[in-house]
């Protein structure tokens, strides 16, 4: 799985025009669902954004997580995020994983989530959403479960 975690002071959603759906300081999260993917990489990947420490303690240096400044998560899936431009001048998505298995863990990587106790908003699966993300900093950071060195 791959993410792209931007820190924010706010964002939102909107689906189908009039479906809007906000957080408050935290973090959105663009995730995509690569073809070998499994439930563990949801998991993983859970667990190391709720944990990731990219905001600033006192000295604003970045030592605080999620956990620690009850954060609010905004999750958008992002099939994209598995686009290949290394050929020709069109993305490649063959990396993706097909949408009624990559929906499975996509929801596997929100119930993870949720469990943190956090506020967890997301976008719906496969829609046409307008994303407002107010990034503080700014953050953001890349994450894919297959780099090893992001375990």
């Amino acid at each position: 799985m791959k993410a792209v975690i931007q820190r924010v002071t706010q964002a939102s959603v909107v689906i189908r025009k009039f479906d809007m759906r906000p957080i408050k300081k935290g973090v959105v999260v663009l995730v995509g669902v690569g073809r070998d993917d499994n439930e563990g990489d949801a998991y993983l990947l859970a667990d190391k954004i709720i944990n990731l420490r990219v905001f600033p303690n006192e000295e604003g240096k970045f030592d605080k997580s999620l956990i620690d400044i009850h954060g609010e998560l905004l999750v958008i899936s992002q099939f994209t995020l598995y686009g290949d431009c290394s050929k020709g001048r069109r993305p490649d998505f063959t990396g993706a994983m097909e949408p009624q298995k990559a929906i499975e863990l996509y929801n596997a990587f929100l119930s993870k989530l949720k469990s943190s106790g956090l506020k967890v908003v997301s976008g719906d699966f496969g829609a046409e959403m307008f994303v407002n993300i107010h990034n503080d900093g700014p953050v953001t950071i890349l994450i894919d479960t297959d780099d090893k060195k992001s375990a």
